[in-house]
């Protein structure tokens, strides 16, 4: 287990960051002494659960002959969960796992069902970042004609947010009787969800200003006093990659486009990442088939309740509580799958 989690690595890390942040003049930039903080509590977090683990670990064994059988299996199956938890941190240690990430879900074909699918699987995955300490920012949104969303993106910030995410970007599909069938029919929707890192600023993407394209708009809103006039809303087209940036929620139009060119810098920077990788067409979302037979999960709702990522073969015959956010297990189920 030492040499698998890398123990004296941590150790140093450890005392790296304790020395940054006991430098007088680290609060001036609070971003930054609230990211160190962050790094600096999960990884003391790791080495106290690794540490009581190995005591735990110890003691059973010193005083095995006094347990019984059962009481053997309930230190057994408390020592399992622990373990878990621990072998979950050695699979988010790619180079941009800790980073806070953006998210986009697209509907595909099939009008108001695909829609509504859409802003159902955007309250699952808000549910997820209440429940796990992820915070759930609307960069941009634009609402269905009848119901749904015709399309969501969010900033999701927290340490391993992308880690944990990174592998829902694909195709999801939703078996249901349609609440907007009055003949009560049983209908297949499709939803596409992407999920790029927040590139840092110290990593150098170069973006060339006469490759973009810049239009700004009246943002939408839900009228009456809420209604902005001026031209805040800022879309940005990143020409030679055809990569759209929209970016509507801040009043001023100078911060839309900072807020904007952010995440047009994660995304191109992504992008470099997916050609390393031979992965560019998977991770652009106009390039995802959003229909039967290119989807990553099921959700299954009739005639029968099933859950099945098509990845990990994780299944859960309980949808409800999955479209609730109770998304960890079956998260990490891909995580181990790809490890």
């Amino acid at each position: 287990m030492g040499g698998h989690f890398d123990v004296d690595n941590i150790t140093k890390s450890i005392g790296k960051l304790e020395n940054e942040l006991s430098k007088e003049d680290i609060y001036n930039d609070f971003d930054k002494a609230n990211k160190l903080n962050q790094e600096l509590t999960e990884l003391k977090k790791i080495m106290n659960n690794y540490q009581s683990l190995q005591n735990d670990l110890e003691t059973i064994y010193t005083l095995s002959n006094e347990f019984t059988i059962d009481e053997l299996t309930n230190e057994f199956n408390y020592l399992k969960t622990k373990i878990d938890e621990l072998e979950i941190n050695t699979f988010l240690s790619g180079e941009y796992d800790k980073l806070n990430c953006y998210m986009e879900i697209h509907p595909g074909a099939g009008g108001t069902e695909s829609c509504d699918w859409a802003a159902i699987l955007s309250r699952m995955y808000q549910r997820f970042c209440e429940k796990n300490n992820f915070k759930w920012q609307v960069i941009d949104s634009l609402a269905g004609e009848e119901a749904g969303i015709k399309s969501i993106t969010v900033k999701i910030s927290g340490l391993y947010a992308y880690g944990y995410l990174k592998n829902e970007t694909g195709v999801h599909r939703l078996v249901r009787i349609s609440p907007f069938d009055s003949n009560k029919r049983r209908h297949t929707s499709f939803a596409a969800v992407s999920v790029t890192p927040e590139i840092n600023n110290e990593i150098n993407i170069e973006i060339n200003e006469n490759d973009l394209k810049i239009d700004v708009y009246h943002s939408s809103g839900a009228g009456g006093q809420s209604v902005n006039t001026s031209n805040s809303a800022v879309r940005i087209t990143h020409i030679p990659t055809k990569t759209v940036v929209i970016c509507q929620n801040e009043r001023s139009q100078l911060k839309n486009k900072e807020q904007a060119l952010k995440i047009l810098k994660s995304k191109l920077a992504q992008l470099e990442i997916a050609k390393n990788n031979e992965l560019l067409n998977s991770m652009k979302n106009n390039d995802l088939n959003i229909n039967f037979g290119s989807q990553i999960r099921n959700y299954i709702l009739e005639p029968y309740k099933l859950v099945k990522d098509l990845r990990s073969n994780y299944e859960s015959t309980n949808p409800t509580a999955i479209l609730d956010g109770d998304l960890k297990n079956i998260i990490e189920s891909v995580l181990k799958q790809n490890n």
